[in-house]
């Protein structure tokens, strides 16, 4: 069987897609995927490394740009011609989107096509690309059972997010507490300027108790040399990247984190059985990313900050606090291991194949 996975642009979108193909190609050894992208997005720089085919097409993202919203608009027919001729190409049995730019001319183009369609969406407050997809498609797949409300009912499930192969069991590390308690920070993939500020501001805060903690920071290329010099300049014990490849490992290291509330993020924590301080970025798109760490908050799995209440003295302080609890922590990791669904992954690749046939 062949499988198309069409979206990508930040990791968010991009590593689900990169789970669900990974399960596929699991099932038979003469199973193919291609991944339909753009040139800028996260997908153009990766997916090579990861062993993946890639295909491009032009698109660009339409709400909240203003004026460049036109010129956006006007390049989706080229999407759609150019998305047109590589399914013609690969020939694929079943098409699905995993948001980003080049999700909306793939899937779309698939479906006039007669190909087995469906989208996943990651986040809490469905985006409304996915609010149009998702009355043309067979299968829509959500990640929050808040988001059913968006959805066409009967043909959409809870599938939760899929995570890639390696963050399973990357909770498991028992032995992580004999040592300092370690923070992972991080922002995404292209890191959190604010995010990245504030833990500077706490640093002062932080001191007295610095032969206790140790940090995991991934940075962003813009930031990575002002961070790492002033844990270096406090005599801090961290490790500081710009982008971390082998995220699961340093989940796996950490007793807390301190990160965004993109969705890939909720379903890699959720999976891991973490405990984290959300900081959602506060311009997502419907503000997603309150809706989805407000998710985990109300469950008991996390704690959050608004970024607009974010200095160094509140941040430190919630370090102190739950560094000093791990009974908390110990709380907020059942309940983040409850919310997840490692089989996600499975479960959306069961159900394209079940779509193919009779197709």
């Amino acid at each position: 069987m062949k499988m198309v996975i069409a979206g990508g642009g930040t990791g968010g979108h991009l590593f689900p897609g990169v789970a669900v193909a990974e399960e596929f190609l699991k099932r038979e050894s003469n199973n193919r995927v291609l991944f339909i992208g753009t040139e800028r997005g996260l997908e153009a720089r990766i997916l090579k490394d990861l062993g993946f085919e890639l295909r491009l097409i032009t698109a660009e993202g339409i709400k909240g740009r203003g004026l460049r919203s036109l010129a956006a608009i006007a390049k989706i027919p080229r999407g759609l011609i150019e998305s047109f001729g590589i399914l013609r190409d690969f020939s694929p049995d079943v098409v699905i989107g995993v948001g980003g730019y080049a999700s909306g001319p793939a899937v779309l183009a698939a479906w006039l096509m007669g190909i087995p369609t469906a989208i996943a969406e990651q986040n809490a407050l469905p985006g409304v690309t996915n609010r149009i997809l998702a009355k043309f498609v067979r299968r829509v797949f959500v990640s929050f059972e808040e988001s059913l409300r968006w959805m066409p009912p009967g043909k959409t499930v809870v599938s939760g997010n899929p995570i890639r192969q390696g963050f399973f069991g990357a909770g498991s590390d028992d032995s992580r507490r004999e040592g300092r308690f370690t923070i992972l920070v991080f922002g995404g993939s292209q890191g959190a300027h604010r995010i990245n500020e504030a833990m500077r501001e706490a640093m002062p805060h932080l001191e007295v108790m610095k032969d206790h903690l140790r940090f995991v920071h991934q940075t962003g290329e813009k930031d990575f040399r002002d961070v790492e010099s002033a844990y270096r300049e406090r005599g801090m014990d961290a490790v500081v990247h710009p982008f971390i490849r082998d995220m699961a490992s340093a989940y796996r290291a950490a007793d807390l984190l301190i990160c965004r509330a993109g969705a890939t993020s909720i379903a890699e924590i959720t999976a891991c059985g973490k405990a984290a301080v959300f900081i959602p970025f506060p311009f997502a798109v419907n503000d997603h990313q309150t809706g989805n760490a407000r998710v985990l908050v109300e469950a008991g799995a996390a704690e959050m900050i608004a970024e607009r209440d974010l200095d160094g003295l509140r941040l430190a302080d919630v370090i102190v606090r739950l560094s000093a609890d791990p009974a908390r922590l110990r709380a907020m990791e059942e309940k983040s291991r409850s919310l997840g669904n490692p089989r996600a992954a499975a479960d959306i690749v069961d159900a394209c194949i079940e779509m193919t046939k009779g197709k």
